[in-house]
């Protein structure tokens, strides 16, 4: 859940008293400053007397209608982020308010973690913009934060700056948990369609069935349950880029659909009988091997190769050197802030050994581990017992050789699981399985097989 800091100042804008009512609780209890409008005359009023970070605006409204205050923010406050909400949703409307200067679009009715998801991107993206851009010198100062000093970084860093100057499709590579969406948002926020909405799509998180209707949308009457036109990402990404993650999860006719919208920059709604023409960028990422999946007949040659115009390795945490001490005194100042006390220190001998750990989580699993270190620890400085079991010195670990084949595998596979906040899908992709594969290997080790997919 979206929580705001700082005392982040959000515009409710509608003209149904039940719907500012809903919204205003929402946020409230999220810790946002909420104002509310009836209209956009009274919005513009609010905005005259009161800097606002977010607004939140209905489309069908009496008189001026949400597209309006949209146009009106966009070129008389730079400094405030747009989220069009409506229950009306069309292809249309989505494009016109995404090109407006909205940075998001959300189809009434929604829920409060659906709410609270748009506002905090919105927030993200206002955050990334008054981050401004990197100098050449600044590498740890890129606008989604990435930092790093190693030889492999700084590769990353010189190719980011590179892909960001043209508008090729990019496909970053690496393990889960490496930040292969923080690199794609850094090519977006970095080049000429940085004003222009940034669209992640999460590819294997998606239903086979459903995921051409999320991608290219779908018209009224296209299937069971479609009753209303609804644009796709594809349309709501139009003059920005979108982002496929876990590209390699798409089944062969899929590959063939986005095979066409690469090559001709075309897309077919579910339903329709004619295709309409997009202008986005792709960025795409994978955690496995495409090459090998194209050896093996897994994914199409020919997408491959539209792709992989500029390819991006992500070194996993392992291969970073001294990164993995930067990242601590990152994470650890951030969090301590965040709970109101001073950041702990650490001691040689802790750094060591979570300078000396494999991280299989990568950047993810060492967030989640500094982020439960600063929380739970009481005193001023961590030591090497305040770290979690497996990175402590254990005699009775030290061989492991009196152990079955079947121990070392279950531990395994708890260690990953627990590096990925119990994320079966990450865990997967980590171990080099299917997820039907890992929940076979729960059952048989009589692991707990619920939680996150």
């Amino acid at each position: 859940m979206t929580h705001a800091t700082n005392e982040t100042k959000v515009l409710v804008v509608d003209d149904s008293p039940a719907t500012v009512e809903v919204m205003r609780r929402y946020l409230t209890s999220a810790g946002f400053v909420v104002h509310t409008a009836a209209s956009v005359d009274d919005a513009i009023g609010v905005l005259d007397q009161t800097p606002v970070d977010l607004v939140i605006t209905d489309l069908k409204m009496p008189r001026a209608s949400g597209l309006d205050l949209v146009h009106h923010v966009n070129e008389n406050y730079h400094d405030t982020q747009i989220l069009m909400v409506t229950g009306y949703p069309s292809i249309e409307t989505a494009v016109e308010a995404v090109k407006g200067g909205a940075e998001d679009y959300l189809a009434k009715p929604f829920t409060e973690e659906e709410l609270l998801a748009a506002v905090g991107r919105a927030l993200e993206g206002l955050r990334i913009r008054r981050a401004g851009q990197p100098s050449e010198g600044e590498l740890d100062k890129s606008p989604s934060g990435i930092i790093g000093e190693s030889e492999a970084m700084r590769a990353v860093f010189r190719l980011i700056r590179k892909a960001a100057a043209s508008t090729a499709t990019v496909l970053i590579s690496g393990e889960s948990g490496t930040g292969k969406e923080l690199v794609a948002r850094d090519i977006h926020y970095l080049g000429p369609r940085a004003a222009e909405p940034f669209v992640p799509v999460n590819c294997g998180g998606i239903p086979e069935t459903l995921l051409e209707s999320e991608l290219f949308g779908h018209v009224k009457g296209a299937f069971t349950g479609a009753l209303e036109t609804r644009a796709g990402f594809f349309q709501t990404a139009e003059g920005g880029t979108i982002f496929l993650d876990e590209i390699s999860e798409t089944t062969p006719a899929m590959q063939v659909k986005l095979l066409r919208a690469l090559n001709d920059r075309e897309v077919c709604m579910v339903g329709a009988t004619r295709t309409q023409r997009v202008d986005v960028r792709i960025a795409a990422a994978t955690n496995k091997d495409l090459a090998g999946l194209v050896r093996t007949g897994q994914f199409r040659e020919d997408l491959y190769f539209r792709l992989n115009v500029i390819p991006i390795r992500l070194p996993p945490l392992r291969e970073r050197g001294d990164d993995i001490l930067l990242l601590i005194r990152r994470f650890a100042a951030h969090y301590a802030a965040q709970s109101g006390r001073a950041t702990p220190e650490f001691s040689a001998r802790a750094l060591a050994s979570l300078r000396g750990y494999p991280w299989p989580g990568n950047v993810r699993e060492l967030q989640n581990v500094v982020q439960r270190l600063v929380v739970m620890n009481e005193g001023d400085t961590i030591e090497v017992a305040d770290l979690p079991d497996l990175m402590r010195f254990s005699a009775l670990r030290s061989s492991g050789l009196d152990r079955t084949l079947a121990d070392v595998e279950a531990e395994h596979i708890r260690r990953v699981l627990e590096s990925v906040g119990g994320n079966k899908t990450r865990a997967a992709g980590i171990l080099g399985i299917d997820r039907k594969t890992l929940r076979e290997k729960l059952k048989h080790h009589g692991l707990d097989a619920t939680g996150p997919r």
